[in-house]
């Protein structure tokens, strides 16, 4: 293998672990979120804005998730 293709394959492994950390990074805070979630629901003064955001939030991290997935289909 010449250096080139080494230094291609390092590239491409820094790349997947990059992504890979993003993804874990985004589902991590969704779990975050569905504990603060969980705990809003619970009390008897419900903060319908905040559940809102949370909800928002929790979106927004699968669709990155989804993107960040396909790019290592690729």
């Amino acid at each position: 293998m010449s250096e080139t293709e080494k230094d291609e394959l390092i590239d491409a492994q820094k790349q997947v672990i990059g992504i890979l950390f993003e993804v874990i990074k985004r589902l991590q805070t969704n779990n975050d979120l569905d504990e603060e979630y969980f705990e809003i629901m619970t009390d008897s003064k419900v903060n319908e804005n905040r559940i809102r955001a949370i909800l928002d939030e929790r979106k927004e991290n699968s669709k990155i998730v989804g993107r960040l997935l396909e790019q290592l289909e690729t």
